[in-house]
């Protein structure tokens, strides 16, 4: 004869599972992203989402585990548990294109946020576009802009944005790295920055 589950250990797991639905939204909304967005990133279908967040279907750990990748957050504040523990955040860095990237921001869709760090190299200016819009400030070194028809140059505490349709190459402008904080986004309100002209040395 099976085991029955019923009492109070039970009523209590439903009780959390019952509330994931209403904060997996709630996060959601926080994010500014819609199911459609996170459907696209985790690869979860957007009827799937719904019924989650409906509490029409129940969440299990294949489910709420690239949910909680996708936002950025521990899976105990997906299920309401209490966080305990070291609260620092550790991001891990990425290497592209020999760069590397510092994420500072978890979210899906929306404005992106890193930290970029790009080694001193002798490479030919290859400016290339994409979707989207971008601001960088310099945080320390030189940094090389081509922008268009414009050879810049920003030093420490300079920053800088553009279209992103606009064909564009960054590379460090003097003997070591250049590092420098960038946001990144589809849309959004112009900063209204300027940088100096690229100084050329004879």
């Amino acid at each position: 004869m099976p085991v029955r589950h019923d009492g109070p250990v039970e009523d209590e797991l439903d009780a959390v599972l019952g509330a994931v639905g209403p904060r997996l939204r709630a996060i959601r909304k926080r994010r500014g992203v819609t199911i459609t967005d996170v459907a696209a990133t985790t690869g979860i279908s957007a009827s799937t989402l719904s019924r989650l967040e409906s509490g029409g279907r129940r969440p299990n750990l294949e489910l709420l585990l690239p949910l909680a990748r996708v936002y950025g957050v521990a899976l105990d504040e997906l299920v309401g548990a209490p966080q305990t523990g070291d609260p620092r955040v550790h991001f891990r860095p990425v290497s592209r294109h020999g760069m590397t990237h510092i994420p500072l921001s978890r979210r899906a869709g929306g404005l992106q946020a890193f930290k970029l760090i790009i080694p001193a190299r002798g490479d030919e200016p290859e400016p290339k576009t994409h979707e989207g819009y971008e601001w960088l400030y310099v945080l320390d070194g030189r940094l090389r802009l081509v922008l268009g028809d414009n050879d810049l140059e920003l030093g420490p505490g300079e920053a800088a944005e553009f279209d992103t349709h606009l064909p564009h190459w960054m590379a460090s402008a003097g003997p070591g790295p250049v590092e420098l904080l960038v946001l990144f986004g589809v849309q959004g309100e112009r900063a209204h920055l300027r940088v100096r002209p690229r100084v050329t040395r004879g």
